[in-house]
């Protein structure tokens, strides 16, 4: 069995040193009374899909929202890249996939527009495409299996399709730290499978992935390792390890 400090290599990666894409130290986040972090250390390396699993108010969010600096630490600090999370912001190195009920399905947008967006750091203040940022959706769009929806208006799509189109926004926007939030809530089994191969191929090329879901029956296909989250870590290991009984009694609050 695998230890805790100990991760399974990449299916389909070389066993070497990895660097580290994200690192969290000691990071405690308030909202006025509620403790949402109480003290979570934690590093993601490259080149791996990370589950984050917790119940509901566990602080998946709030840690999503630390290391994509919006939320404010009372203590700790955390690195995007090397960087300030504002700064790996700035440089387009880590990229957000939204739950499908934080969209506005009748906003009227484009499936090419949204994935433009991801281009945004890359032009000037006026938002003038180049051809370099055409070319950049263009093979985003193909990879994730939209080319053919591109024109087609966000809330038109499937939840899955959805995803994919989010996916895309970070793969235009040259993110190598991808963060998705629930990306296999609402979404059919075939695009459940394309997202998880599509993630698997990122992390073998290098990109560090976290995943936040409820769905644990993925995660042995989906992961690496896991990381269970109850405001504070309680564990980061195997996906094996993170699946015993015990272990899971403990991340929903069940343990005695």
């Amino acid at each position: 069995m695998t230890s805790a400090n100990t991760m399974p290599p990449s299916v389909g990666t070389p066993t070497m040193p990895q660097e580290t894409a994200i690192e969290v130290d000691d990071v405690r986040v308030t909202y006025g009374e509620v403790q949402a972090l109480t003290g979570v250390t934690l590093q993601i390396p490259e080149g791996r899909v990370t589950g984050l699993i917790g119940m509901n108010g566990s602080g998946k969010s709030t840690l999503y929202k630390a290391i994509m600096g919006v939320v404010p630490l009372d203590v700790g600090t955390v690195r995007v890249g090397g960087e300030t999370p504002a700064r790996a912001r700035a440089r387009g190195l880590v990229g957000y996939v939204p739950q499908s009920e934080d969209i506005d399905q009748a906003f009227p947008i484009s499936v090419r527009e949204v994935v433009m967006m991801g281009r945004y750091g890359h032009q000037g203040p006026l938002r003038r495409p180049r051809p370099v940022d055409h070319r950049a959706v263009d093979a985003a769009l193909e990879r994730v299996e939209l080319t053919d929806l591109a024109d087609r208006q966000i809330g038109q799509l499937s939840g899955g399709q959805r995803k994919r189109a989010f996916v895309a926004r970070g793969l235009a926007q040259g993110a190598r730290i991808l963060l998705l939030d629930e990306p296999f809530a609402g979404v059919d089994k075939p695009s459940e499978a394309m997202i998880v191969g599509l993630l698997r191929e990122l992390a073998a090329e290098g990109c560090a992935i976290v995943v936040s879901t409820h769905d644990l029956h993925a995660l042995p296909e989906l992961a690496d390792d896991v990381v269970l989250l109850l405001r504070k870590v309680l564990f980061h290991g195997s996906v094996a390890e993170a699946l015993e009984p015990e272990k899971l009694a403990l991340a929903f609050g069940l343990a005695s």
